[in-house]
């Protein structure tokens, strides 16, 4: 990771060691508060960075936060939610270049987490801290602790994934033998992807209340028996991608970040996200707790008629910035994301970063320019933006043997993507359509 030779030799001094992070924004439209029983979406797959670039590299792809719902106004100092995703993080202990998928629960102020069944907080059995919070329903596949693996070398497939509350553990009225409530909202994970498809794992009630046990003010307040918040973020948060940054003899500052990829398809654009769902409880709750009191058994068919389908605006942004990390942050200089990629809604339901010109798969280039002024001024100086683009490789290719064979490009119009021209919806009846990456 070293500046172009043109770069380097009109620099006064050596290269210091920096970063980039921030966010990707998306616009929506909102939707009804009643909505209030989950989600599902379809996101893009593929490798950020080229290689690898140690433990320090942490960024989701397109994710989202579900908190609870309030009647009110949320309660001052609590966090709690379900924040999971396609991503990287710094305590992976096997990592590759394709991204992985967490649950990402969060316990009252990331007292403890969950990403997966055996995944929580740390790796110490015996100080347990969301290690039990997940329990797995299929037998299908085994996930490890690191996260869940996709085929490697996917590169712009899309992966489906959601959360439904399903009353599968009997609401309590004391938990562990003190007189607060655990209620019965299982939050069941759902995946469509081509090789395995419907219901996987749950977190457990207890993940959630078990807080209370200290804080029994704020018993009933979180997922475990609350609804879900259905007007959502949706954002890419990058922590840290790794760049260096240099000054010449003129003043200017250089700054070359690692190559950053997003998948390009044949019209140019970067398809992103698709078809975000939110649910109310007709949707599946009731026929599963109609058939544990006693009735007929649930079909596992997800109503579509208690669904509503997100709209993007088309309009979005960023918060990348590029800076060293003894720089304050109000002088860290923001990427003009604007000058060479932007947010486009093809459809009512499809995200798209698209672009002018470029390589196969969308980059930054090979020399970032910021100017002296930016760099002691801050946002109020000129910002980060590309100089002339080289593409150096296309797209990283699938494994031979063919492991995504007959995968749809996310590019095409959404109607003509899918086997009979379907809309992939991600939960219509028996979860018969896949049309997305594989579990590896």
């Amino acid at each position: 990771m070293l500046f172009p030779a043109i770069l380097l030799s009109a620099a006064t001094g050596q290269s210091q060691p920096a970063e980039m992070a921030g966010y990707l924004l998306v616009d929506q439209e909102r939707v009804p508060e009643t909505y209030d029983a989950g989600f599902s979406m379809y996101v893009a797959a593929w490798p950020l960075l080229r290689e690898y670039p140690g433990s320090r590299f942490q960024t989701g792809l397109l994710s989202t936060w579900m908190f609870a719902q309030y009647d009110g106004p949320a309660p001052d100092e609590v966090y709690s939610d379900i924040e999971g995703g396609l991503g990287w993080w710094r305590d992976t202990r096997f990592a590759t270049e394709t991204p992985k998928f967490i649950m990402g629960g969060v316990a009252l102020n990331f007292v403890a987490w969950a990403n997966g069944p055996g995944a929580g907080k740390g790796r110490d059995w015996s100080d347990p801290q969301g290690h039990y919070a997940v329990a797995q329903l299929s037998n299908r596949v085994l996930w490890p602790p690191d996260g869940l693996n996709l085929a490697q070398g996917t590169c712009g497939e899309l992966f489906g994934y959601g959360y439904l509350p399903l009353p599968l553990t009997p609401p309590k009225s004391t938990t562990a033998g003190k007189d607060v409530p655990t209620g019965n909202h299982c939050w069941t994970l759902f995946l469509n992807t081509r090789n395995l498809k419907g219901p996987v794992a749950f977190f457990t009630p207890f993940f959630w209340s078990q807080p209370t046990l200290d804080r029994p003010d704020l018993a009933g307040m979180f997922l475990d028996s609350r609804p879900s918040q259905p007007n959502r973020a949706l954002q890419m948060e990058t922590q840290w991608i790794p760049a260096v940054q240099a000054t010449d003899a003129t003043g200017e500052t250089y700054a070359r970040v690692a190559p950053t990829s997003f998948p390009r398809g044949a019209e140019g654009d970067s398809v992103v996200v698709h078809r975000i769902t939110s649910y109310n409880k007709r949707a599946l709750w009731d026929a599963v707790e109609a058939w544990f009191a006693g009735g007929a058994p649930a079909s596992g068919a997800v109503d579509p008629a208690a669904s509503v389908t997100h709209t993007f605006t088309g309009k979005g942004g960023a918060t990348w910035r590029i800076y060293t990390p003894d720089t304050p942050r109000e002088e860290r200089v923001p990427i003009a994301w604007s000058s060479f990629a932007n947010p486009i809604a093809p459809a009512p339901d499809t995200l798209s970063r698209g672009r002018t010109s470029g390589p196969a798969c969308w980059r930054p280039c090979r020399g970032t320019i910021i100017s002296s002024a930016a760099a002691t001024k801050g946002p109020r100086g000129r910002r980060c933006g590309p100089r002339t683009c080289r593409p150096r490789r296309a797209c990283p290719r699938r494994p031979s043997g063919g492991q995504m064979r007959g995968v749809p490009s996310p590019t095409l119009p959404p109607t003509t993507r899918t086997p009979a021209g379907r809309s992939p919806a991600p939960w219509r009846g028996r979860f018969e359509q896949s049309w997305a990456t594989r579990v590896w």
